[in-house]
């Protein structure tokens, strides 16, 4: 029995059915922002969400059985713990506060890109998504960086523009508010221009902050980001070469076994 669960929940065929009906969920909502469509079909609508509740649920359970009596390796993968908690958050809301099954419906399309990762057409995009969770711890390193240059820029704009232009510059909160402005480069020119009206040296001010926010720390974002695609890439050709583990070559002896048991009784109902 545990066999027969890890074949269908580790299926191509069940993961295109579950891809089918997520899908199916995202456009269903798509058409409920329409009054008069849903006013019509609501019921339809909601079986629809229910169904694909149910079918993650039983995915989660079968896998769980797959693994038992050790079902705690469930949770050793980190896309396993986002199902976990996602089905956790949405059964929880639906039995108590029914108002935050709308969140949970979002969760059931992002789960959408979990599914992603078997679909061989897509394998740019699940190295792109490893790559995102893998940079996300220095990306944090890199929001510091960019909140203490803009804390201090802010506090020497303030001091320096803020009695001619309070507008922009009158307190920490709007002079920072003004330099995630200039980070966009968003009519960053016309606020230089107001403050070197007043000060002809403030140019270097507001220069050297887009060098260094706009252009050298997004550069720096961007190489994290590559890197840590390089490093995924390194890691599944190692994992290509590393040799196979005792486990998956009598899995795949097993499942060898039941493929020319079957073909051997096809052969027997031939005349």
């Amino acid at each position: 029995m545990r066999e027969l669960a890890h074949r269908i929940v580790h299926a191509q065929r069940f993961e295109y059915f579950l891809v089918i009906l997520i899908v199916g969920t995202a456009v269903s909502q798509g058409i409920a922002t329409s009054d008069h469509v849903y006013d019509r079909y609501f019921v339809v609508m909601g079986l629809f969400v229910v169904l694909t509740l149910a079918v993650l649920v039983l995915e989660v359970l079968l896998k769980m059985f797959a693994l038992s009596p050790q079902a705690h390796r469930y949770f050793k993968e980190g896309w396993n713990v986002f199902d976990f908690l996602a089905i956790s958050f949405i059964l929880v809301s639906m039995a108590v506060y029914p108002a935050v099954t709308a969140y949970g419906v979002l969760v059931i399309l992002v789960r959408l890109l979990r599914l992603l990762r078997g679909l061989s057409t897509v394998l740019e995009l699940r190295m792109i998504l490893a790559t995102l969770f893998r940079s996300i711890p220095s990306l944090g390193h890199i929001v510091v960086l960019l909140g203490v240059i803009v804390y201090v820029y802010a506090l020497v704009g303030y001091w320096s523009f803020g009695e001619h232009d309070p507008a922009r510059w009158g307190n920490l909160g709007v002079a920072i508010s003004s330099l995630f402005q200039i980070v966009t480069l968003d009519d960053w020119a016309e606020i230089m221009h107001t403050a070197t009206a007043v000060e002809p040296l403030a140019w270097f001010y507001f220069v050297s902050f887009v060098i260094i926010s706009a252009f050298v720390v997004t550069n720096i974002f961007i190489a994290v980001v590559i890197s840590n695609l390089d490093e995924d890439r390194q890691e599944r050709l190692r994992a290509l070469e590393a040799p196979a583990s005792k486990d998956e070559i009598l899995r795949e002896l097993r499942s060898t076994r039941q493929a020319l048991r079957r073909l051997e009784e096809r052969l027997k109902q031939l005349p």
